[in-house]
């Protein structure tokens, strides 16, 4: 596999990094239809975890498959297929080699009462990875909940054995906590601070939710305000948020959230591409519509990133 010279500056953003990271970083931006490009769409299917298995799969039920989901990320093109274990050992070797994997190694439910910290639980491990030909892990952190710092140590330990070992490490950075409002879960001040944490913690690629131009500390706002920092369009939030992620010198993906309409989520890959992201990781709107209308959808996204449309 020959690297482009897009992927190749990519990588070179890096340094310190051991070679076996780099290769498949490598590798997940060279796959697919965005392969080579430096942009990336990521199929994550750990809602089922999250959510429960009706609220996930039920509006379209091939999704309750494991082997759909993979088959789906393949045939749209895509970089990269992520999943909790079960699911990625359900498809393991029907699909090995065909699309680099991402194994999330920690995972909550919604079962859990809403006094209880916001944490998850550590569910797979660095060899499950290895063992499953994985490419990286994922790992999910809440910036603002009281068991933050313990999440932070867990996924400090895990990074280091993973590189050690050669994979790479994805972070969901999602802000949530006691003391965090709905509103200040997509303030553009706090995710861009999630996109920091994440960088600061070694994240290779960080993912994070698209914000809103909600400023939710008062300390922070003053600066925006002072600096006259530009959070007016999405395209300015995504600019913002990828300065965060040591100024574009971390993969930094957006997550696509819960359903929407198309044309909302074409919207949003354009601003992701005009501020300078890497792309969308994209659950829910793409696996909730049937096959033939989410590859339609996908090929769209793909279409967005190259900067046909």
């Amino acid at each position: 596999m020959k690297t482009t010279r897009a992927v190749q500056k990519i990588l070179g953003h890096y340094e310190g990094e051991t070679p076996g990271v780099k290769a498949n970083l490598a590798r997940m931006l060279m796959t697919g239809k965005l392969g080579g490009t430096g942009k990336m769409i990521i199929l994550p299917v750990d809602q089922g975890f999250e959510h429960g298995p009706a609220r996930s799969f039920a509006p379209n039920p091939a999704a309750y498959d494991p082997h759909y989901h993979y088959q789906l990320a393949i045939d749209a093109g895509l970089n990269a297929y992520a999943a909790p274990l079960g699911m990625i050992e359900a498809g393991a070797d029907t699909f090995a080699g065909q699309i680099p994997t991402i194994l999330k190694v920690n995972s909550a439910n919604s079962l859990i009462p809403d006094a209880a910290p916001k944490t998850q639980a550590i569910t797979a491990s660095v060899d499950d990875a290895l063992r499953l030909g994985c490419s990286a892990i994922g790992f999910t952190i809440y910036p603002g909940s009281s068991a933050a710092l313990d999440m932070f140590s867990d996924i400090a330990a895990m990074r280091a054995e993973a590189a050690a070992k050669g994979i790479a490490t994805v972070i969901w950075s999602y802000p949530r906590g006691e003391d965090l409002d709905k509103d200040g879960e997509t303030a553009i001040d706090i995710a861009a601070y999630a996109a920091q944490i994440a960088a600061l913690l070694g994240a290779h690629i960080i993912k994070i939710k698209l914000s809103t131009d909600h400023l939710s500390l008062a300390e922070a706002k003053k600066v925006y305000q002072d600096k006259g920092i530009d959070i007016a369009t999405q395209a300015a939030r995504v600019r913002h948020c990828m300065q965060a992620a040591f100024n574009g010198r971390r993969i930094t993906v957006f997550s696509g959230g819960a359903a929407k309409g198309a044309d909302a989520v074409y919207d949003d890959a354009r601003a992701i591409r005009d501020g300078g992201g890497n792309g969308s990781i994209i659950g829910r709107n793409s696996f909730q519509r049937d096959r033939a209308d989410a590859l339609a959808m996908l090929g769209k996204l793909v279409d967005i990133y190259r900067g046909r449309d």
